[in-house]
Formats: structure tokens, sequence, C-alpha cells
């Protein structure tokens, strides 16, 4: 599997958004309850950079895979050395060790970004990805009990840390 991290342009938000979209119906890694628009994330794409705050694409043997971003965490910037880290993957590449590679890739290129902390912001009901940040040891940092409501079920998010 030869995979390919690719900085996003605006012309990828289309498939941006139809992966993130994919993921809304599960209730299991994002708080939209509904899908997004293109529209509505164009401020979002545009708070990326490559040089700060990356947005690849992921593909594997040529074909797209998915994204991983790395986002601002709370706005400050005595918070700029700190990032959550986020991953989305077509529904065809998921499970297959490809959560992994963009894991390792994440923590890889910390440093050159002058990022000394990486967060996961994870449901705690999503086992897989919880599971996937402990194998690369991140800690828990939080525990928000029940503070999201999916559908009339209160969720809990977990904060998972690492210094890098």
């Amino acid at each position: 599997m030869e995979v390919e991290f690719i900085f996003a342009s605006v012309n990828d938000l289309p498939k941006i958004v139809a992966t993130y979209n994919s993921t809304v119906a599960s209730r299991l890694v994002t708080a939209d309850l509904e899908p997004v628009t293109v529209e509505s994330k164009i401020q979002w794409f545009n708070a990326h950079s490559a040089d700060k705050r990356p947005l690849w694409l992921v593909n594997v043997d040529n074909e797209y895979a998915g994204w991983m971003s790395f986002n601002s965490f709370y706005g400050r910037p005595a918070y700029n050395g700190t990032v959550e880290v986020s991953i989305y993957l077509e529904e065809k590449m998921r499970g297959k060790g490809l959560g992994k590679i963009c894991l390792q890739k994440a923590i890889a290129v910390c440093p050159l970004l002058n990022i000394h902390s990486l967060l996961g912001f994870i449901f705690g009901h999503n086992k897989p990805s919880l599971k996937l940040f402990y194998q690369f040891k991140f800690e828990k940092w939080a525990h928000l009990p029940s503070i999201a409501d999916m559908d009339g079920t209160m969720r809990d998010l977990i904060i998972l840390g690492k210094k890098v």
C-alpha cells in the first residue's frame, strides 16, 4: 500500500466534505447531526496552511482515500504549539491500518511545524479511534462526561494528548 499525503486545494473541498458527511449518520466521529455543505466549510478550509495548520488529502495507490488536518486549539497565541488532529477516511478505506499511517505522519511532522502538543477529540464510545490513539501512547488529558446530545443519547468526549 503506497500512501501519499498531498496538501489540499480549495478544489478538493467537495470530496473532503463528502468524506466528512459519510461519517455523520454513524454518530461515532463528529458532533454534526446533519451533513454540512461545501460553502459552510470554506472558512474552515481557509484556516489551514501548509506551514502551520496543514490539511492533507490521503491517497492510497494514487486513489483518494480521505483526509487529515491540524486544527488550532482555542485560538489564542499561547496555544500555537498545540493542535487537534482530525482523520477522516473513505468508508472502504477504514479498518485497513490507514489511520495508523496517518497518525504516524501527524506525529512526525509536528516538530517541523513547531507543534509540541497533539490532541485528539474522540467520543467515549468510539472504541476504534481511542484504541488507535492509545497505541501511539496518547494519554487521557480530559474526560467531558455526557456533553454531546446525539439524538437523545448523551455522549462523553475524551481529549487525548501527546507531547511530541
